[in-house]
């Protein structure tokens, strides 16, 4: 058993260090906006805290859909049925075409999300004009997680690295000259952001479709030979697993992203603040998801080759390793906190915002690490109803709604520490609600 431990330990680290350089480098491009327009104005970083905490939200919840795509092809390839995995992928296109759609709609036609907050005029010009260009690079941002979802199944997540890094650097260097040097005749701020934003997108999208058509995958695979149009009993399986994840993602993503909207009445300081901390946490939260992804592919594999003893080492491995090095990140994070904040902005008020709620971020890692590999130990179960219900429950009815109410309505108001005390609260019910659940799911599968 220990030799069984130490081999899915070395697996899934080596499976979740290109995952996490791929989701770091994806969670710096919204870091590289923070940091650029944060030597922009207040208004500007503002604008950015709110309108990336509206588009990550689409994002996340339609590619939450598509990422069904993953059990599915860890499944197929764990029961040796790989001959059925390209068709799997080509389904997954298709419904990343159809998902656009709405997305895009969504985002040029923001007016009933802004429509909630109150904000000053020139913060919601600025987050209009930041959502209506970066509209255009969902489609690519689709299909690109699709093809992510794909290599991570079949535990080939190397190239998604490569992209990664290639794409961030392209973006930090697009960014400071479209917002700030006038690139393009004149500094850009919030626009230039999102300009290059939908630039790169449309880069890694072709970068991952040349990967698909000549590299080893494609040789071994071929997903574009023999193209088959839209099958509804492959769209039926994959939306059976997918809208769930999808709601799942929504939900906790808008836990936390949807803050900034919330909170606008308190002014661009404090939503400066909030913006910067609430990249922190998503730097950090890539390590647990890195594992928990890699974790659910692993799974996957072992239960789609019906292996029940490797698949109970993944995940105790899994749940070690994720809770372990976040809860270790979170404490250095706490410890270094003033430099860290020094780096995003020069405002002294923003600062002094950000670091007060950096605590809360320290606190929770261990049960965020807990109930973000729980929850992807789930869907390689197929188990993804349940699981969006416990989500719903925590993150909106603990997380938003008590939030808010600490925020606005506790004596005294606790203003924007209301929303990440009532955070760290969400995730501790999740966890305690999460693993139960996994350890039922483990037991009723052998």
């Amino acid at each position: 058993m220990r030799a069984m431990f130490c081999r899915a330990a070395r697996g899934l680290i080596a499976h979740a260090f290109p995952i996490l350089i791929a989701q770091l480098a994806s969670i710096g491009m919204m870091v590289v906006d923070t940091a650029v327009l944060g030597h922009v104005s207040s208004v500007d970083l503002a604008a950015v805290a709110i309108g990336g905490g509206v588009q990550i939200s689409v994002v996340f919840a339609l590619v939450g859909v598509l990422q069904a795509v993953a059990p599915v092809v860890a499944h197929l390839h764990g029961a040796g049925r790989d001959d059925e995995v390209a068709n799997v992928l080509q389904q997954g296109f298709w419904l990343a075409v159809l998902l656009a759609v709405p997305g895009v709609l969504f985002l040029t036609h923001p007016g009933a999300v802004l429509g909630f907050s109150s904000m000053d005029p020139a913060v919601e010009a600025k987050v209009r004009q930041y959502l209506g260009l970066l509209a255009w690079s969902l489609p690519a941002s689709l299909f690109y997680r699709t093809f992510y979802a794909f290599c991570n199944a079949l535990g080939k997540p190397r190239v998604l690295m490569g992209i990664g890094l290639v794409s961030l650097c392209l973006h930090a260097v697009l960014a400071w000259g479209f917002a700030l040097q006038g690139w393009l005749g004149e500094p850009l701020g919030v626009a230039g952001c999102a300009l290059s934003n939908v630039l790169v997108a449309w880069l890694a999208c072709a970068s991952g479709a040349l990967y698909l058509a000549v590299g080893p995958l494609g040789r071994r695979y071929r997903p574009f030979a023999g193209w088959s149009l839209p099958r509804w009993p492959t769209w039926r399986e994959l939306l059976r697993l997918g809208v769930p994840m999808g709601l799942s993602n929504l939900v906790e993503i808008t836990s936390f992203t949807l803050v900034s909207l919330f909170v606008a009445s308190l002014g661009a300081t404090v939503v400066a603040g909030h913006r910067i901390v609430a990249n922190l946490s998503a730097l950090i939260y890539m390590l647990p998801l890195s594992l928990a992804i890699a974790t659910m592919a692993a799974l996957g594999q072992a239960v789609g080759a019906h292996d029940a003893p490797r698949a109970k080492a993944t995940i105790r491995v899994g749940l070690w390793l994720a809770a372990g090095s976040s809860s270790l990140v979170g404490l250095s994070l706490w410890l270094c906190a003033g430099p860290v904040v020094a780096a995003y902005t020069d405002d002294p008020a923003v600062r002094m915002v950000a670091v007060g709620l950096v605590g809360y971020v320290a606190i929770y890692q261990f049960f965020d690490a807990l109930q973000t590999v729980a929850g992807h130990c789930l869907r390689a179960y197929r188990v993804t109803f349940v699981p969006m219900l416990v989500q719903t429950f925590c993150f909106w009815g603990i997380g938003l709604l008590g939030g808010a109410w600490l925020c606005y309505r506790w004596v005294p108001p606790l203003g924007i520490a209301g929303f990440w005390l009532a955070s760290v609260l969400s995730l501790i019910f999740a966890a305690a609600s999460l693993l139960p659940l996994l350890r039922k799911t483990i037991a009723a599968s052998e």
